[in-house]
C-alpha cells in the first residue's frame, strides 16, 4: 500500500501569520533603505552618469550579483520548480547553455561595447547601419522589456495572492507603484546593491525549501527514487527533432542564442557591465574557477556562470522535491491551485507554515527579486528613451535637466509596466512565456548585432531587411503556436493519494498510459484543436520555443547578406575596423591571409593603437570613418571638435 503523502491540501488553506508579515516587511525595508541611502549620498543621482551608469564606479561583486538577479529572480524561483514538476529535469541543461552563452558574449560583444563607451547599446546600430535601424531596434527592445517586466510583475503578485490572500490585481498595482517609486530614487547604484542583497535572500529561501522538503519526503534517495518512478529524471535527449519541447540539441544550441540575446545585446544587462570602472573589471564579472587562470584574465563576465549554475540547480532540485511531495495527489488537478506557477508558494506554505517567518522569507525573496528585475528594466528603458528619442530632439538641455527627464521616463514606463502585467496573465507558463519572448523578440535583436559586428559587407538596407524579416518570421511562428497549439506528451501525474472528497469530475481529463499502473495518469495542459482545423503551414508552428532565437538570428543574417549584396555591399574603404569583432582572425587564424581578407570583406584587422570612431550620427550611419584632425577638447575620454560633434576613443579589441 502506497503512502498518502498529502491529505490536507484540498481542504486546508493556509495564510501568512504575524511573523511572516514581519519578516516580509523587514526584507522590503532593507531593500528600500538601500535605495534611499544612495538617493541621499554621493552625487544624489543628479547627473546622467550617476543615475544611469552608477558613475562607472561599481566593483565586481555588485555587478556580478546584479547580472545574476536581474533576469532569473521571480521567474526562476516560481517558474522553474513548476517546470521541473510538470516536465522533468531537462530544464537543468539551460545552465550549461547559459554558461556557453556567457563565453560567447564575453569574447565577442563586451570588448566592443565597452570600448565604444556608449550609454545606449543601440547607438552602435546607427554608427554601423542607419538611424532607422537604430530606432526600430530600440522600439523592439522597449516592447520586449515592457512585456517581460509585466510578466515579472505578475509572477510575484500571483505568489502573494496564493499565500497571503491579497487580491491579485491589488498586489500587481502595489508592487508596481513601489518599484516605480524606488527606481526614481536610488539610480543604478541602488539597483545593483539591492540585487546583491536579494541574491542572498534567494539562496536562503531555496535552501529552506530544499532542506525541509527533503526531510518530510524521506531523504535525498527517496526524492530521486520518486522522480525516477514518475518519469521526471531526464538529463539527456539527443533526438534531433526540433518539435521536441526540450531536447539536448534544442537547449544547448537554441539556449545559447536565447541567453546571448539577453546578456549580449539587451540594454538592461549591457548597462551593468558597462558600469565597471575598467574593461579589465568588466571582464571578470561572470566567471568563477571553471577555466584556467590565463583564460580568466582575458574573458568577459565569467563570474556570473557559477552563480547561475548554482541557482538554476537549486530551482531544479526544488521542483524535484515538490514532485516527491505531491506525486500521489497533483495539486492543480484537484483544484487546490489555479495555475502551475502557484505550486511553489503553495508548497512553501504546506511545508514551512509551521515555522513562523519562513513563508515570509520565501515570499520576500520572490518579491525582492521581482523588484530588482523591474527596477533594472525601468532604468534601462529610461536610458534608451533618453539617448535615442529625447536627446536628438532636444540636444541643448543641461545635464541636470536630462537627469530629471530620465526619472520622469522611469515613472512613465512604470505605469506601462503595470498595464503589461494584465497582458502577462494570459501568457501561460511563466518560464516558457519568458524564454519564448526572448526568442521571438530578442533573437532578431541579436541577429542585427551579429550582422553588423561580424559581416563588414552588410549595408544599411541589408540590416533593415534582415531585422524586419526575422521579426516577422519569429512572431508568425510564435503566435501561430499559441493560436494553433498541438498536443504534446507530458510525464504522468497521479490522484490516487488524494482525499476522498476531492472533485470527482476531473477524471474525465485523464487517459491511462500503457507504461504505468492505473493509479498514474497523464494529462496535457495544452488546449488541442481539431486536426482538420489546422492550416497547411501548421507544421511550422510545432517548432519548439527554444529554437526561436536561433531561427531569428540566422534569418536576420541570411536575409541581411542577400539584400546587402543585391543593393551593393558596403565599401571596405568606408569601414572602421574598430566597429567589428575580429571573429575570423581569432577563431580561424590558421586560414590563409587571402581567405581571411575575403571573410572580412576587405576590411583590415584592427590596429594596435587607440583610434577614434565618429559618433556624429548623421554621417556615421553611412560612412563610419576615422576622425579628421581638427581643433578639439577632451573631457572624460570624450573628444569634442570645433564643429560640435563628439567622438570616443576605442581601444584595440583584438588583444583579448
Amino acid at each position: 500500500m502506497q503512502r498518502n503523502y498529502w491529505v490536507t491540501m484540498a481542504t486546508e488553506v493556509r495564510y501568512f501569520g504575524v511573523w511572516d508579515y514581519v519578516v516580509f516587511a523587514v526584507m522590503l525595508c532593507v531593500s528600500a533603505g538601500i535605495g534611499l541611502y544612495y538617493a541621499c549620498t554621493g552625487g544624489k543621482q543628479r547627473t546622467q552618469k550617476e543615475f544611469l551608469m552608477a558613475d562607472k564606479s561599481m566593483s565586481i561583486v555588485p555587478v556580478t550579483m546584479s547580472l545574476l538577479a536581474s533576469f532569473i529572480s521571480a521567474i526562476t524561483v516560481l517558474g522553474t520548480p513548476a517546470e521541473v514538476y510538470n516536465n522533468g529535469t531537462m530544464f537543468w541543461n539551460f545552465a550549461v547553455a547559459d554558461a556557453l552563452a556567457m563565453v560567447v558574449v564575453a569574447r565577442l560583444f563586451v570588448p566592443t561595447f565597452y570600448n565604444l563607451g556608449l550609454t545606449s547599446t543601440y547607438e552602435y546600430l546607427e554608427i554601423r547601419f542607419s538611424k532607422p535601424v537604430r530606432l526600430l531596434t530600440t522600439v523592439v527592445f522597449m516592447v520586449n522589456m515592457l512585456v517581460y517586466m509585466g510578466l515579472v510583475l505578475y509572477t510575484p503578485s500571483l505568489a502573494l495572492n496564493a499565500v497571503t490572500g491579497l487580491t491579485l490585481w491589488g498586489a500587481v498595482a502595489a508592487v508596481g507603484v513601489v518599484c516605480t517609486f524606488y527606481t526614481t530614487l536610488g539610480g543604478m547604484k541602488a539597483v545593483m546593491w539591492t540585487d546583491t542583497f536579494q541574491v542572498v535572500v534567494m539562496v536562503a529561501g531555496f535552501l529552506a525549501v530544499i532542506i525541509q522538503g527533503t526531510i518530510e519526503v524521506g531523504g535525498p534517495a527517496r526524492v530521486w527514487e520518486i522522480n525516477g518512478q514518475g518519469e521526471r529524471l531526464e538529463f539527456f535527449n539527443f533526438n534531433p527533432d526540433p518539435r521536441i519541447r526540450h531536447s539536448s540539441w534544442g537547449i544547448y544550441i537554441g539556449g545559447i542564442f536565447i541567453w546571448a540575446s539577453v546578456y549580449g545585446v539587451n540594454q538592461a544587462q549591457v548597462q551593468r557591465y558597462l558600469s565597471c570602472p575598467s574593461l579589465k573589471q568588466a571582464q571578470k564579472v561572470r566567471y568563477a574557477n571553471m577555466l584556467p587562470p590565463a583564460f580568466l584574465c582575458c574573458s568577459a563576465l565569467y563570474w556570473n556562470i557559477l552563480g547561475l549554475v548554482v541557482l538554476i540547480s537549486f530551482a531544479v532540485v526544488s521542483g524535484m522535491v515538490m514532485y516527491a511531495r505531491y506525486f500521489m495527489c497533483d495539486p492543480k488537478t484537484i483544484g487546490a491551485i489555479d495555475n502551475s506557477d502557484q505550486m511553489m508558494p503553495y508548497f512553501v506554505m504546506d511545508i514551512l507554515s509551521k515555522y513562523p517567518g519562513m513563508p515570509g522569507l520565501f515570499t520576500a525573496c520572490v518579491f525582492s527579486g521581482a523588484l530588482s528585475t523591474m527596477s533594472s528594466g525601468l532604468n534601462a528603458l529610461a536610458a534608451v528613451a533618453l539617448e535615442d528619442f529625447v536627446k536628438p530632439c532636444f540636444p541643448n538641455f543641461s545635464d541636470e535637466k536630462y537627469t530629471w527627464i530620465s526619472k520622469c521616463l522611469a515613472m512613465f514606463f512604470g505605469g506601462l509596466m503595470i498595464v503589461m502585467a494584465y497582458v502577462a496573465s494570459f501568457l501561460g507558463s511563466v518560464v516558457q512565456a519568458a524564454l519564448s519572448l526572448f526568442g521571438m523578440v530578442g533573437g532578431p535583436m541579436l541577429g542585427i548585432f551579429v550582422l553588423g559586428l561580424m559581416f563588414p559587407c552588410a549595408n544599411k538596407w541589408g540590416g533593415l531587411a534582415g531585422l524586419l524579416s526575422s521579426l516577422f518570421l519569429t512572431l508568425w511562428v510564435g503566435m501561430g503556436g499559441i493560436v494553433w497549439p498541438r498536443a504534446r506528451w507530458m510525464p504522468p501525474v497521479s490522484i490516487e493519494g488524494c482525499p476522498a472528497d476531492f472533485p470527482g469530475n476531473i477524471t474525465a481529463n485523464f487517459t491511462t498510459s500503457p507504461t504505468m499502473s492505473t493509479s498514474m495518469a497523464q494529462h496535457s495542459f495544452t488546449t488541442i484543436a481539431a486536426d482538420n482545423g489546422y492550416p497547411p503551414e501548421a507544421a511550422l508552428y510545432e517548432l519548439s520555443y527554444v529554437w526561436f532565437g536561433a531561427l531569428a538570428t540566422v534569418t536576420c543574417v541570411v536575409v541581411g547578406l542577400i539584400v546587402s549584396f543585391a543593393t551593393g555591399p558596403q565599401d571596405p574603404k568606408d569601414m572602421n575596423p574598430k566597429l567589428f569583432i575580429p571573429f575570423y582572425d581569432r577563431f580561424f587564424c590558421c586560414l590563409p591571409n587571402n581567405w581571411l581578407k575575403w571573410l572580412r570583406c576587405g576590411v583590415p584587422p584592427g590596429g594596435e593603437d587607440i583610434e577614434a570612431v565618429e559618433v556624429k550620427m548623421s554621417n556615421a550611419a553611412s560612412n563610419p570613418t576615422f576622425l579628421p584632425d581638427d581643433e578639439e577638447t577632451e573631457k572624460n575620454g570624450v573628444t569634442t571638435f570645433s564643429d560640435g560633434h563628439k567622438a570616443v576613443a576605442v581601444e584595440n579589441v583584438t588583444s583579448l
